[in-house]
């Protein structure tokens, strides 16, 4: 038997006013009341009438991410299918529905023109940020609450964003190989226009700066992120006259390459060749254990997503809150995939 909003108020001796903003994640509840009610709601199974409150509220009670389709391969890939899950959680316990709309590289704008007109959205999350992003400006002009998942560097004016710190995890990996007396350390990167990819680059060249190493062009590669972007750069680094003796990867797909390149040259990671990978603490790739199979700068996206839905729904419920900002430090946690450069005299 389904439970009532003033049921659930009623069974915690509050009412129902403050049972609905806690569970709306408005701020002047705190967060004990919040987490109590929150637990009860789950225990009691309830779920917020949505058509009832889109018409208390006149919202839409529904939340966009809108994929372009050359980017579509996103919805397979498991960091976007995380992040997602996240996002999702934090939508559903709200009473928003998701809606995914993939479109054609040329229609992005008008899709977002059309969300507006048509009221079937109360705001949007944008992905895959580029270093200059005309999304940004346009949703801005638009008027429509958005939050971005990452950052654009060539945007001056004010946004809401939630990002992860990658030109620090990238220049701490970058460091740890040096001091363990790497000076060959090639970066396997996304591809160059991404925002994220151009911040792990700088972190990167940055710790090579900080240890008086020349960066080597042959060692830097930009590309998607898939397992045989990987393979391949591992397989034609190493038949390099001055092959990298350390690999750092974007993403665990494409360490996967990389080691599977390594090994199929009988390599051994941690003995013969060092890999960092960048690790979103992904549900379906794993990078766990007593050790890790890699050294990795490590972030959960599924919390990510929790975190950036409940910023946007901050945003929707809020009107005139904001731009907000969030930026999550990775951690560098250790595997077997990391050691001392091999002494080849």
């Amino acid at each position: 038997m389904s439970v009532t909003l003033k049921q659930l108020a009623a069974s915690l001796g509050l009412s129902p006013t403050t049972v609905s903003r806690a569970l709306n994640g408005f701020p002047e509840v705190n967060a004990a009341t919040r987490k109590r009610v929150e637990d009860a709601a789950a225990r009691a199974n309830y779920h917020p009438n949505t058509r009832a409150k889109s018409l208390a509220t006149g919202r839409a009670q529904a939340i966009a991410h809108v994929i372009p389709v050359s980017t579509s391969h996103e919805i397979v890939n498991p960091v976007f299918a995380d992040f997602i899950a996240g996002a999702g959680e934090t939508y559903a316990r709200n009473g928003y529905e998701m809606i995914l709309r993939v479109v054609n590289d040329d229609d992005e704008t008008q899709a977002y023109r059309d969300l507006l007109a048509r009221g079937s959205v109360d705001g949007v999350m944008v992905h895959g940020p580029r270093t200059f992003d005309p999304r940004i400006k346009l949703l801005t002009e638009l008027g429509l609450p958005f939050l971005v998942h990452g950052r654009t560097s060539g945007v001056n004016t004010p946004y809401s964003w939630l990002d992860i710190n990658n030109q620090r995890s990238f220049h701490r990996a970058t460091q740890f190989l040096c001091d363990f007396g790497h000076r060959r350390i090639a970066l396997i990167n996304g591809l160059q226009d991404m925002d994220f990819a151009a911040r792990r680059r700088n972190g990167y060249l940055q710790a090579l700066e900080g240890a008086g190493i020349a960066p080597d062009p042959a060692l830097i590669r930009h590309a998607e992120m898939t397992e045989p972007y990987g393979y391949r750069a591992a397989q034609e680094m190493i038949q390099l006259t001055e092959p990298p003796t350390a690999f750092l990867a974007s993403s665990m797909i494409v360490a996967y390459g990389i080691r599977r390149g390594l090994s199929d040259l009988g390599l051994k990671l941690g003995r013969d060749i060092s890999v960092i990978t960048h690790d979103d603490e992904l549900s379906y790739l794993p990078n766990d254990g007593d050790v890790p199979m890699f050294t990795a700068t490590r972030s959960s996206v599924r919390e990510a997503g929790r975190r950036a839905a409940n910023m946007l729904l901050q945003l929707v419920g809020q009107p005139g809150t904001g731009p907000l900002t969030e930026l999550m430090e990775t951690t560098l946690v250790l595997g077997a995939s990391t050691g001392p450069v091999r002494n080849c005299a």
